[in-house]
């Protein structure tokens, strides 16, 4: 966009700044690269773009088709003509064909848009802008055209390359790069480049230096940054309310989550889990839970038990008599002698050693054996029962669960400090008191066990497992009843806390990028003001230089023009200017014609940058307001841009014409006239003097009108070159005599006549009309005195002169009007 592309400029910034970290680098550049692809498309284009010519049709206010034809190069061209003439209808349709739009009629009533057809040519509504550029097709043709009852927004636009047929194109693409260089300027802008929306000015020159690239980086970093810091403020905030939340709560897991989050940064995996374990209907406090999960031998289990103990030791008792017992003992004697025997072969007896244990013994001891057996098998059977039975009784109870028990791993029991909680919010102590109870028949049911047995043991089991079971199921109903009181007041939380958790997770994850964003926001900032302030200067140089130029007799002094502010924030252009070398806010107290040559100060510099893509501007009546010091000032400004851009300027004051003839300046004069039914003509005129005595022969050569009107009119045109040449004379030697402008029109409006003005011009303001025919013939002779006569008087009355004598008589006055030194001449 400027002669550097701005990715580039900020990566030499970034490279040459070794403070810089490498992520932070990293970071702007990829923005940067994002917003500079899409102004690339602003770039490409036709470049050294000239105006040929514009061709309009019942448009405004021309009807029949007209062109004004241009010198597609730099040099100045002025477009003449009276109000109502046409000519700003041409500014207005090139502006409209080459951008889509026209910012005139911003922000005025839709009357301005709804009569843009012209009132004579209704049907037939059209423009075409030829253009020079650079490149292989110089030749480009931009047509607008519209249907006989379309809207001006129905408009079709064609672009015609060469000598190949036109093709359809979208005005749009071509407007962003007009409204970023935009070399049109109307009446209507001029006053608003100073006095318009602050922030207008500052965009239009901000896209213009390229630094829109770096705004649109300083918004999306902006962006980004609000959007992380607002994360963490709302995670933050969410945090906090929390935490209000959470106190209000009496439980063990509100108070858990609370110590969590109160640490500068909470570990979010612990709240996790803490809210993960707590989840309402799953699980409540833990300890609480396991409450809930203890069981015992259900009743029927431990009656069946206690049964077969009792029938068991009733069938033992039935059958172990004395003599069964000595007859038990006999046979496990006789038992192991047997098996002795069998191992060691025919002995003597081990426990009289008298006789042998041999062959014979065993027969005997084996008939004996099964003897003796068969008679104790009753015994046998029921003392198994018992051991079995008695073993089953003992296995039913189970140790004292954690649970119950008064001290887990340094902790203090669960249910006491629920109790706690319930005295401090006035409940009862039932749920401790039951718990003990619970524990001290647990302990009393695992001590059966192993207790020594006795008959009153299978009822001691039933007893105390009775009241056991009694005593847990009243725990458990108390313990569910609280977990139910305690859900009731945490169950609303987890949700919260849940919907708190991942937007942390992201805060905590995008902290180092918020890091990075932070430091790369404040080094654009910082950087955009050194590139800003580096690409200005050129632009103010040129604004300050027109300024001057402009200014003349103005006591207002411009300085520094400074762009404030950025993206998102309050945008404006600082200008500093004096008025009479105190520092004041001069627009306030500037003439309209001192806005508008500040306005023009602004908009060159813009227009005329190096690497704009238009090599002409067109200004609409920028003479308006503006006293005779600053025209002069105005025409030496535009012949110094003329020299090497196309100026075009359309202007129904003469001023500026006359401005740039006498001093002498290049330009080429458009005259523009509108002849009946909009029927508008462009001719090119030298000055009003020649324009005036073309007009003259012109009527000499028209056969229908009658002589006695056509000499009327030939004596009218002759009076009217004369006169223009006496104005030229007037001010160019009371200028030259130091006057200021002001002065100089002062005099000039008092020269009612054209007798005055020839006398203003060549004998001063001191001398009387009277003495002008007395001063004509001695300084030039009798026929100056006659020339003037007859060219004044034969607008009124016949003369006895032929019209053409009249006419070259009177080019030789204005020749010698021109040449003649009036050194009498005083102010």
């Amino acid at each position: 966009m400027c002669s550097d592309r701005i990715a580039e400029v900020v990566a030499r910034e970034l490279a040459a700044d070794p403070a810089v970290e490498e992520r932070v680098a990293e970071f702007v550049l990829s923005a940067l690269t994002e917003v500079d692809s899409d102004s690339a498309a602003i770039d490409s284009g036709d470049t050294g773009v000239f105006l040929r010519s514009i061709t309009v049709q019942g448009f405004r206010g021309i009807g029949a088709e007209a062109t004004l034809r241009l010198n597609p190069g730099p040099g100045l061209t002025l477009v003449v003509g009276r109000n109502g003439s046409g000519k700003s209808s041409f500014a207005e349709a090139a502006e409209f064909a080459l951008t889509g739009g026209n910012r005139r009629w911003d922000g005025r009533s839709t009357a301005w848009r709804e009569g843009w057809r012209n009132l004579h040519e209704p049907e037939l509504a059209s423009i075409e802008v030829e253009l020079l550029t650079t490149g292989a097709e110089p030749d480009l043709a931009i047509s607008t055209r519209w249907d006989s009852r379309a809207e001006l927004t129905d408009a079709r636009w064609t672009e015609r390359r060469g000598t190949a047929p036109p093709v359809p194109v979208d005005a749009a693409g071509r407007r962003q790069r007009l409204d970023l260089y935009r070399p049109f300027l109307s009446y209507s802008e001029l006053g608003a480049l100073v006095d318009g929306k602050p922030s207008d000015l500052f965009d239009a020159l901000h896209r213009l230096l390229g630094l829109d690239e770096l705004a649109g980086v300083a918004e999306q970093i902006r962006l980004r940054k609000l959007e992380l810091e607002r994360a963490v403020k709302d995670s933050r905030q969410d945090r906090l309310d929390l935490l209000t939340a959470l106190a209000d709560v009496d439980d063990d897991r509100a108070r858990r989550v609370a110590e969590l989050l109160r640490a500068p940064e909470p570990d979010l995996d612990a709240v996790a889990a803490a809210v993960a374990g707590s989840v309402v209907g799953a699980d409540g406090p833990e300890a609480l839970r396991a409450v809930l999960r203890l069981t015992l031998p259900d009743a029927a289990e431990v009656a069946a038990a206690a049964h077969r103990l009792t029938d068991a030791t009733a069938d033992l008792t039935r059958h172990a008599t004395t003599d069964a017992e000595a007859d038990l003992r006999v046979l496990e004697l006789l038992t192991s002698a047997r098996e002795h025997v069998a191992l060691a072969g025919t002995c003597a007896c081990p426990v009289c050693g008298r006789g042998d244990l041999d062959t014979d013994w065993l027969t005997a001891a084996d008939l004996e054996i099964a003897h003796r057996g068969g008679r104790l098998a009753a015994l046998r059977a029921a003392r198994a029962e018992f051991d079995a039975a008695l073993a089953a009784a003992r296995a039913l109870p189970t140790a004292v669960p954690a649970e119950l028990a008064s001290d887990r791993h340094g902790q203090a029991d669960p249910t006491a400090r629920i109790a706690a909680s319930h005295r401090a919010a006035g409940s009862s102590d039932s749920l401790t008191e039951r718990r003990e109870t619970v524990r001290g028949l647990w302990s009393e049911w695992v001590a059966l066990a192993a207790v020594e047995f006795d008959d009153t043991l299978p009822d001691r089991i039933s007893a105390v497992h009775a009241g056991l079971s009694a005593e847990l199921a009243a725990l458990q109903r108390d313990t569910r009843s609280e977990l139910e009181r305690l859900d009731a007041v945490w169950s609303p939380l987890v949700p919260r806390i849940l919907a708190w958790l991942d937007p942390a997770r992201a805060v905590a994850a995008d902290a180092d990028e918020l890091r990075v964003v932070r430091k790369a926001a404040d080094w654009l900032k910082s950087a955009t003001a050194t590139i800003r302030g580096e690409r200005m200067r050129p632009l103010e140089e040129t604004a300050r230089w027109v300024w001057s130029t402009l200014r003349q007799q103005s006591n207002v002094e411009l300085g520094a023009i400074r762009l404030q502010g950025n993206a998102g924030t309050a945008r404006r252009v600082l200008l500093d200017v004096t008025v009479d070398e105190v520092d004041g806010a001069a627009l306030g107290v500037m003439s309209q014609g001192e806005l508008h040559a500040l306005g023009l100060s602004l908009f060159l510099p813009r227009a005329t940058v190096a690497h704009s893509p238009f090599r002409f501007v067109m200004i609409d009546d920028p003479v308006q307001a503006m006293d005779p010091a600053k025209v002069d000032g105005l025409a030496r400004v535009l012949a110094e841009v003329a020299r090497s851009r196309q100026v075009v300027v359309f202007t129904h004051d003469e001023r500026l014409a006359e401005a740039v003839r006498r001093m002498q300046l290049d330009a080429t004069v458009l005259e523009v006239q509108r002849r009946d039914r909009s029927v508008v003509e462009v001719r090119v005129t030298g000055d009003p003097v020649r324009r005036y005595l073309d007009d003259a022969r012109s009527l000499l050569r028209t056969p229908q009108l009658p002589p006695a009107i056509a000499d009327e009119l030939v004596a009218t045109c002759c009076r009217s070159a004369i006169e223009a040449a006496g104005l030229a004379k007037a001010r160019r030697q009371l200028l030259a005599l130091g006057l200021d402008h002001a002065e100089v029109e002062r005099r000039v409006r008092n020269a009612h006549t054209t007798r005055a003005m020839i006398t203003l011009a060549i004998m001063g303001t001191g001398a009387r009309v009277d003495d002008l025919n007395k001063h004509l013939s001695a300084v030039g002779g009798r026929w100056l005195v006659g020339v003037l006569r007859d060219a004044t008087a034969g607008a009124h009355v016949p003369i006895n002169r032929p019209m053409r004598e009249l006419i070259s008589d009177t080019e030789r006055f204005i020749t010698w009007l021109r040449d003649h030194d009036p050194a009498a001449v005083r102010p």
